[in-house]
């Protein structure tokens, strides 16, 4: 019984199989029931006592060394089938998924290109600005509230620096340095010192357009504003001008859209009024015209500003501002299909 036992060790050394169903056929015949191996234990009752320790230990040896083989081949079949052996050429450097858009971006970039097919160029400024731009060179009043500590984030270490609250800086820096005629637009990041809810952040983002040249008019303004909300809206648009106050626009107004959920007629969205307020305008202030250097007396301008959440928030219907920040994979993979 060992010289057979020495035998089958050997032979199940160089056993191979060229495929899963020979493989079974050789797992049957050593291992099976009727198996050789299991023969092979059946008899270990016929060995003499003397012999049976050593018998035994080979006994074990080679059922160890039959099942080890059977399951080494068995392993390499199944990662040839999943191709783990193989090196895939088409898979990407980073195991991570592509992403999308930021919706704000989409909104954005739509904003731009309207006022693009009007003639506006992008403008950008520091985020990080000084008193001047941001408020003096506006018509701000030194005690105008917007000053205030509860409203502006001031930089500790210097009074007259601070983080822009609206990007109306930008358009201060360009009139500083360009003569009309002026057509610009200025997207970009602005803070307020707000208390963070589902309606309102510390931290959002705007686009601010100026128009400056000879005999610019309110209905010049109105016509802009008109095309932009058929353009991003729908042509069923309607809009409406309020009455209001800036200090830099005079005379001021507030724009108001048809409400696009229910084309006017009044829903929850809308507070069943019809209409949706979405941005403020005004011709600019002749104050502001001569603190940039630009002569009031030849030149007129419109100015208009957004709040490019607000937009999205009309378009997507997204509740909550604080989804735009969160970076929730969720609610960005909705986006994929925007443009």
């Amino acid at each position: 019984m060992i010289d057979k036992i020495k035998s089958l060790l050997e032979e199940i050394e160089i056993l191979k199989a060229a495929s899963i169903e020979e493989l079974e056929a050789h797992r049957i015949k050593y291992l099976s029931k009727k198996g050789e191996v299991t023969n092979l234990f059946n008899d270990f009752r016929n060995v003499p006592n003397e012999q049976k320790r050593e018998v035994g230990q080979l006994l074990n040896k080679l059922k160890d060394a039959a099942q080890d083989k059977i399951n080494s081949i068995k392993e390499y079949f199944e990662n040839q089938n999943t191709g783990a052996n193989e090196e895939d050429l088409t898979r990407t450097a980073y195991p991570i998924g592509l992403g999308t858009r930021h919706p704000l971006s989409i909104v954005k970039n739509e904003i731009i290109d309207i006022f693009a097919r009007l003639g506006f160029t992008i403008a950008e400024g520091p985020e990080i600005e000084d008193d001047w731009h941001v408020f003096s060179s506006l018509n701000f009043a030194d005690d105008h509230p917007a000053r205030d500590m509860q409203d502006t984030f001031f930089i500790q270490s210097s009074p007259e620096i601070l983080l822009r609250t609206h990007t109306s800086s930008v358009q201060t820096r360009v009139m500083e340095k360009s003569q009309p005629p002026i057509r610009i637009i200025c997207p970009g990041r602005v803070y307020r010192n707000e208390a963070i809810s589902y309606r309102a952040h510390c931290f959002f983002h705007q686009v601010e357009a100026l128009y400056v040249d000879k005999n610019v008019s309110f209905a010049d303004l109105k016509q802009a504003l008109l095309y932009f909300s058929k353009e991003m809206f729908g042509v069923d648009t309607k809009i409406r001008l309020r009455p209001s106050y800036f200090p830099f626009t005079e005379p001021s107004a507030e724009m108001d859209i048809s409400c696009n959920l229910c084309g006017g007629k009044g829903c929850q969205f809308c507070k069943h009024t019809g209409w949706v307020e979405i941005l403020g305008c005004g011709m600019v202030d002749p104050n502001v015209l001569e603190a940039c250097g630009i002569d009031s007396k030849v030149y007129t301008g419109y100015a208009l500003g957004m709040g490019i959440e607000r937009i999205t928030n009309l378009k997507y219907q997204v509740k909550d501002l604080r989804m735009f920040s969160e970076n929730d994979a969720r609610f960005l993979k909705q986006f994929e299909a925007a443009k």
